[in-house]
């Protein structure tokens, strides 16, 4: 019999949460990712030790701005790694303390974008990945515009969706888990899967997305249970941590779709303009939380990163 693993496959494109290589090789998603959180988990593991040594003995400096090259060149580096262990693309993370800077923002990405260029990966095979900010949303816009695809992740609210359909950026990462556990929280209670709120929220995106024929692709993230991937199937994207990979790999059974992105478009709404984006995301208190929150978890990652680079920098 069919895995589960293979039969969601039959329902969603499936990629990997992780920027292990090893468990990009064993499940074989078509896209995967690379951000601070990820390459501070590879520097205690030592089938990455060469990788790094030979990144940072590229770089020239032990300041505050060679660490900041540093840190680039080492998220580039793993993100051609797993470009050539997938067909489709690799997202690379703008620093989230970018969040509220479009400019600054449009200028990483440019950065990034020839990094990559520079050893042979085409923009083609790269998403930036941004905070959904409004700024983040702007500087992703720009991008997109320039054929620059973007994902737009930390995705909590409705408003922060519509706004990422005006913009047409390419992909959209509502956030399960996160979603779930706020009210799980909140409310102290557990929910199945036809009413956890993540699910709800994931499904509200994607009726939004047909009802408006719009073009950005929706990638469920965030998942804490297999219910919940499974709950999705049908979402066009599902990125699905290594244990969850396993979980569905190793077990059996036919997959349903939950979710479909068949249906006649309507009217497009009218776009959202800065103020009602504004005032409908703090009006939501879980998702004004939830997006704070990952914005410093991310940003926490980053600075420990650095950290760790400038100390192997300073020992070299």
């Amino acid at each position: 019999m069919t895995s589960r693993l293979d039969a969601l496959k039959e329902h969603s494109l499936v990629v990997a949460d992780t920027g292990d290589l090893e468990a990009i090789r064993r499940y074989r998603p078509q896209d995967a990712t690379t951000n601070p959180s990820l390459l501070l988990k590879a520097f205690d593991m030592d089938a990455y030790q060469s990788l790094i040594d030979e990144e940072l003995a590229a770089i020239e400096g032990r300041d505050d701005a060679a660490v900041a090259r540093a840190v680039d060149r080492l998220a580039v580096a793993k993100g051609c790694e797993i470009a050539r262990l997938i067909p489709g693309r690799v997202s690379t993370e703008v620093p989230a303390s970018l969040s509220f800077d479009t400019e600054a923002s449009v200028r990483k990405a440019h950065e990034l974008i020839e990094a990559y260029d520079a050893r042979g990966v085409g923009r083609e095979r790269i998403l930036i990945k941004l905070a959904s900010t409004w700024e983040g949303i702007r500087a992703a816009e720009r991008l997109e515009r320039e054929g620059i695809n973007c994902n737009l992740t930390l995705l909590f609210s409705d408003a922060q969706a519509r706004a990422c359909f005006d913009a047409g950026v390419t992909l959209v990462s509502p956030f399960v888990g996160r979603v779930t556990d706020w009210y799980k929280q909140a409310t102290g209670r557990d929910y199945g899967p036809e009413e956890d709120p993540g699910v709800r929220f994931v499904r509200g995106v994607c009726r939004r997305v047909v009802e408006g024929g719009f073009d950005t692709v929706v990638m469920g993230a965030s998942f804490r249970t297999v219910d919940q991937v499974l709950a999705l199937a049908g979402c066009p994207r599902l990125t699905i941590s290594p244990a969850l990979l396993e979980e569905l790999a190793s077990s059996e059974g036919e997959v349903e779709p939950a979710v479909t992105m068949d249906g006649e478009a309507g009217a497009r709404p009218t776009p959202i303009d800065e103020p009602r984006f504004r005032w409908e995301h703090n009006a939501d208190a879980m998702a004004n939380d939830k997006l704070a929150e990952g914005i410093r978890r991310f940003a926490e990652d980053h600075d420990a990163l650095a950290k760790r680079i400038a100390e192997r920098l300073n020992a070299a």
